[in-house]
């Protein structure tokens, strides 16, 4: 939770682009609604796409990223990656082990054919926040993408980045299926 001593930061939550996946429920509340709650739990000063980007970098504050569907990740989670990246002067992504078996596709004489399982230790699933420390910003020309992906990529070509392990909590939705299974994770 927010800490009087913790850094002010700017935040926004990404709900562009996800469809209406966003405005979904979990515990009777849309995933955008709760994404933002635990932004403002983290003392986060929420912003909208629409705030001037020039604005933005010459506050010299971090940014914090935070993807709406993601929504259930722990507000002491994202707090934690605020200070991470003032501390260490590098931007944090919150990301997940990867579980599931990985299999390569491989060509076969007529179809793609299922070929070596690959070691799942060093692969990570992104997951949010992705926290850009105030130098960075300064440096960014623009917004990043609300693709997270691409963010990331983007801030990886010029700058360090520290991943860090995410709770479960933090899973992102995807399907209904999805929003079932974080439903059931996150019950109180």
């Amino acid at each position: 939770m927010y800490d009087e001593s913790d850094p002010v930061a700017y935040g926004v939550v990404v709900e562009r682009g996800r469809g209406s996946l966003p405005f979904a429920l979990l515990h009777g509340e849309p995933l955008v609604a709760c994404a933002a709650w635990a932004m403002g739990e983290t003392g986060v000063h929420l912003l909208d796409l629409t705030t001037p980007w020039d604005a933005v970098r010459e506050a010299a504050m971090p940014l914090v990223w935070h993807d709406a569907l993601c929504p259930m990740t722990p507000p002491d989670f994202l707090a934690a990656c605020v200070r991470r990246a003032v501390a260490d002067g590098v931007a944090v992504a919150g990301v997940l082990a990867v579980t599931d078996t990985v299999k390569e596709l491989v060509d076969g004489p007529d179809v793609p054919m299922v070929g070596d399982t690959h070691d799942r230790d060093g692969l990570r699933r992104l997951a949010s926040p992705l926290v850009v420390p105030a130098d960075v910003v300064a440096e960014l020309d623009d917004w990043p993408s609300t693709n997270f992906r691409a963010a990331l990529a983007g801030l990886r070509r010029r700058h360090d980045v520290a991943l860090v392990t995410a709770p479960a909590a933090a899973r992102r939705v995807r399907t209904p299926e999805d929003l079932a299974v974080l439903e059931a994770l996150t019950r109180r």
